[in-house]
């Protein structure tokens, strides 16, 4: 029985903005090991197809909240583990391919490209022969030197992102594909064709459940359909960071390079040709405008996206302003006013208050902008403590204070509220609510399912949607639509092809 192929999976993930306060350290990875790898993704475990297939090492993998620039002691600490278990790893078995499971939007104190700069330095202990797929979030980077350096890359094809593990195990099994070719005797390195265009959207216009992104990733797959082609990809890119590799993307992988090329190109021009159609996935306000609607809507609940802090697109989280606009409100003053849910300010001080006061305790706390206090101070808020949890993986304790007919959900650590279930387990029904605010940008599938009518709010944080009030200054102009009047673009294939030499010589 010949040997099966052997995979090493390694990769850092980390949605970064770059016009947030906070700082991303090693901790926020929650890295994995080892066994412990490939316990995470069931579709490469004993007993899946992949699973049997393939002998899966896995080096360490570390997926972080979104959030503020990583610094560059916690990319040398993780990445210098990876190179170390990598190099445990070719000691004992010749290794045949390794899974990079990035994200591709992770800014670096000191780095323009850091998941090229990862892979460069996979590759130094891997070497030029083992073949390379990267799987990535539609909203990453791909420069042409992240490109160069894989067999194979790809990226979701939804947002909201409800195909990360089809992607994931996408990119898994067309790289058990190409080392089999291999072994076959086949030629094994593909070719890529590659198309920066000029445009940065941020993920609210840009989603996949509305127009134009839907037709534009609508035709992904078709091309992927194509005869001599493996894969297709569109990046949308990453619109909170402020560096030269930010923009969308597109990159079709195949053996037939006038194939690739052609379908490459179809889709840069659909992208491209759509440009001016783009706009907010729900009706946009400032937050007074979204509350105002809010409160003359016979719609409940009715959402709004205070989205300019949003955590899950690398927000610190804990700028105050939101809730402070909020508590100013009165028609909130009164217990007896419109129920609003609030999600979520960290204040570590208050929440050990009130776990300290207990439950039905009315306190005085003091929480937020201890990282970012460019928008608002700290705020201080008296209340009756409603609820209680301990035990989140995020916020780690959520303490909820009732102050008027408002629950403010305070946690020690910055949480994303996506699931019906982070509310209920703090004994709140959002159904049941007049009105719900979370830190967010489009509404998560359970939310959107939940909200009867919802607004996006225009506030401001380290995600503000105005990113022409954000300042970028590194991104390569002309940029739509940073600039709205500039000659068309070459959306002509950069035809990639990795050759064995050239990895040798990187």
């Amino acid at each position: 029985m010949a040997s099966r192929p052997v995979i090493a999976v390694a990769g850092l993930a980390c949605e970064t903005s770059t016009f947030s306060a906070s700082r991303t350290e090693a901790p926020a990875f929650h890295p994995r090991r080892g066994d412990e790898v490939v316990e995470k993704y069931p579709f490469i475990q004993p007993g899946s197809p992949l699973g049997e297939a393939v002998d899966w090492r896995g080096a360490l993998i570390g997926h972080a909240l979104p959030g503020g620039t990583v610094t560059r002691e916690t990319f040398e600490t993780l990445s210098a583990e990876i190179l170390s278990r990598l190099k445990e790893i070719t000691a004992s078995v010749a290794l045949d391919g390794m899974w990079f499971d990035i994200h591709g939007a992770m800014c670096v104190e000191g780095l323009d490209d850091a998941e090229y700069e990862l892979l460069r330095r996979c590759r130094g202990v891997i070497g030029p022969d083992v073949l390379v797929s990267a799987s990535m979030d539609l909203h990453g980077n791909v420069s042409q030197e992240l490109a160069h350096q894989t067999d194979l890359i790809t990226c979701y094809r939804t947002a909201p992102h409800v195909d990360v593990a089809e992607t994931k195990e996408r990119a898994c099994r067309n790289l058990l594909d190409l080392i089999n070719r291999r072994k076959n005797g086949k030629a094994f390195r593909p070719f890529k064709a590659w198309i920066p265009l000029p445009v940065l959207l941020p993920g609210e216009q840009t989603s996949t459940r509305d127009e134009p992104a839907a037709h534009i990733y609508a035709a992904v797959p078709v091309v992927e359909a194509t005869e001599g082609v493996i894969d297709a990809a569109i990046w949308v890119g990453y619109a909170w960071a402020d560096e030269p590799r930010n923009r969308a993307v597109v990159v079709v992988t195949g053996w037939d390079k006038e194939a690739i090329s052609s379908g490459a190109e179809k889709l840069a021009r659909t992208f491209w040709e759509a440009r001016n159609d783009f706009s907010f996935v729900a009706p946009t306000g400032t937050f007074s405008e979204c509350l105002d609607t809010a409160l003359k809507s016979d719609k409940r609940p009715y959402f709004i996206s205070d989205s300019g802090d949003n955590p899950t697109a690398g927000g610190s989280g804990d700028v105050t302003w939101g809730l402070t606009q909020l508590l100013e409100r009165p028609e909130f003053k009164e217990e007896s006013g419109p129920v609003v849910i609030y999600a979520s300010v960290p204040g570590p001080g208050a929440v050990e208050k009130a776990v300290n006061a207990g439950v039905g305790a009315v306190i005085t706390v003091t929480a937020g902008a201890e990282v970012d206090d460019i928008h608002a101070g700290p705020l201080t808020i008296t209340g009756r403590v409603h609820s209680i949890k301990h035990g989140d993986r995020h916020a780690g304790i959520e303490a909820v204070l009732q102050v008027g007919s408002i629950y403010a959900i305070l946690t020690k650590l910055r949480k994303p509220y996506h699931l019906e279930r982070d509310f209920t387990e703090l004994n709140l029904d959002p159904r049941s609510a007049d009105i719900v605010i979370v830190k967010i940008g489009y509404l998560e599938p359970e939310l959107y399912n939940m909200a009867k009518d919802w607004m996006l709010g225009l506030t401001p944080g380290g995600v503000d949607q105005d990113l022409i009030r954000l300042g970028h200054k590194r991104i390569i102009k002309p940029m739509w639509p940073f600039d709205r009047d500039f000659k068309e673009p070459d959306l002509s294939s950069r035809i990639i092809g990795m050759s064995d030499m050239d990895l040798a010589s990187r």
